[in-house]
């Protein structure tokens, strides 16, 4: 009997699916890429996964979009993850130095480098989506196929879910660049080609493809990049300096109506688009940490994104148009971001988490939550809560390490933040803002909306951030 016979009558016994069910043995016969090919192509799928990270962390801050700094700040999270399992494998099939922190390719660092740099928003979406995301789709799929399905299964498992969710993030794309009211500028035409070009002479993303001859040319990230800290809004953030309305002073007090609340905590939830601008600056400007050191941060980044999400839509569910009739600020992102050093933020940020962790803090909004009779906010701060959890254990593992106790540590956030001066009246004095009490006529609407007389103590409230920090702490100076 020949070994063609042979395949063709061998079944697996009563039917049960042979090779575990994941090829058949035809597939698996085939040859396929062997061990350093693979690795080779592995590192600059990792090498992409990590750049796009980058370029979301560095243009999240000063994107003004809210819907793209939310897109960002997932977008970040999953190339983060995605990364680190790439790295993983990569390490499974050789000894170090693996050589994951060396630039693959000349050309196709370039092409990140173009991107990270883009001169405009347009450029950058049209980099990410229209060219890099895609030749990452492209270069996933061809490594699923030529490498072997049973001797190099570990790596199509990392291909298989990145593939799941570079196709989301490729989906998303598509829909923001079909609403992009495109320019097509000489310029940006010039632009796009070029870069389109660099991903040639590289021979593709992951460097199967002919090499085309030529030398590269760099035309956005000819002069070396600098990362912007300033928050940047959209024109819905009409009074983006509006410090009139203390949240938390109106939560704390006991007087307060309770099913009003959760008006207030949507707002607090909202407001903290600031949080991802915060980290995102943290992670631009931190160099020398481990990989799992950006995984976690940014893991925390899509938390908060998440947080503003859920205030988002708890407005929606109450009928509030909060473009029209809450104002979202920026002071506490533009101040940190531009008066702190990274550690002195983080610092900060580990230090507030800490206060929200007791019974005053994120227990105390869920109960509130439910006591409320908000179903939505109820569920919002349960999960809220169960964020805080991991969040402060992130800052053990990153922060308090580099202290002697925890003590120390959260002594020197409270410290950083009594530096940061977010100017209440300067503010005023330069007409960026009247730190309007929005919040009366927000209340009144909401009580008219749901047919119920409004309480008189919270149609009367009228606290403004202009002498107590969020932590109800009293500020020196002109804080």
């Amino acid at each position: 009997m020949n070994s063609s016979s042979f395949q063709q009558i061998y079944k697996p016994h009563q039917g049960i699916p042979a090779l575990a069910g994941i090829t058949t043995f035809e597939e698996a016969g085939k040859p396929g890429l062997s061990v350093e090919g693979c690795v080779n192509r592995l590192k600059r799928l990792h090498w992409a996964f990590r750049r796009l990270h980058q370029i979301f962390i560095h243009r999240l801050v000063s994107e003004p979009v809210y819907e793209l700094k939310m897109g960002f700040s997932l977008q970040a999270h999953y190339c983060a993850e995605h990364a680190a399992a790439f790295r993983k494998r990569v390490a499974e099939m050789r000894e170090p130095p693996l050589g994951l922190d060396v630039v693959p390719d000349a050309a196709l660092e370039m092409f990140f480098d173009e991107i990270l740099t883009s001169a405009d928003s347009e450029d950058l979406l049209i980099g990410i989506y229209g060219e890099a995301i895609p030749a990452l789709e492209r270069s996933l799929a061809t490594y699923m196929e030529a490498t072997n399905p049973v001797v190099d299964h570990p790596s199509i498992r990392v291909c298989k879910f990145a593939l799941l969710e570079v196709r989301e993030m490729l989906e998303y794309g598509r829909t923001v660049l079909s609403n992009l009211d495109c320019k097509h500028t000489d310029a940006s035409r010039k632009w796009r080609s070029n870069i389109v070009r660099l991903l040639e002479l590289a021979g593709g993303l992951d460097g199967h493809l002919p090499r085309t001859p030529g030398t590269p040319e760099r035309l956005s990230s000819l002069a070396p990049y600098v990362f912007d800290p300033v928050p940047k809004r959209d024109n819905r953030f009409t009074d983006p300096y509006n410090m009139g309305v203390h949240a938390e002073a109106f939560l704390y007090d006991p007087a307060m109506p309770v099913n009003a609340k959760p008006l207030m905590m949507f707002y607090k939830r909202l407001r903290e688009i600031d949080v991802p601008e915060v980290i995102a600056s943290i992670l631009a400007e931190t160099n020398n940490k481990p990989w799992e050191y950006t995984v976690d941060m940014t893991r925390q980044l899509w938390d908060e994104a998440r947080h503003a999400m859920m205030g988002e839509i708890g407005f929606l569910h109450a009928g509030v148009d909060w473009r029209e009739q809450v104002r979202i600020n920026f002071t506490w992102s533009l101040a940190l971001n531009t008066q702190l050093k990274p550690i002195e933020r983080h610092a900060v940020l580990y230090f507030i988490e800490q206060g929200l962790m007791p019974k005053t803090g994120k227990r105390f909004e869920w109960e509130v939550g439910k006591a409320s009779g908000n179903p939505f906010s109820e569920l919002a701060q349960d999960f809220d809560w169960a964020d805080e959890v991991l969040h402060a254990r992130i800052g053990r593992d990153w922060y308090v390490k580099g202290f002697s106790d925890s003590k120390s540590a959260t002594a020197y956030g409270d410290e950083c933040w009594s530096r940061v001066l977010i100017d209440w009246e300067k503010y005023k004095a330069e007409g960026l803002t009247s730190h309007q009490n929005w919040w009366p006529k927000l209340y009144a609407d909401w009580c008219q909306l749901r047919e119920i007389e409004p309480e008189a103590a919270a149609l009367s409230f009228n606290t403004s951030y202009a002498a107590k920090r969020a932590d109800l702490r009293e500020l020196s100076g002109s804080a």
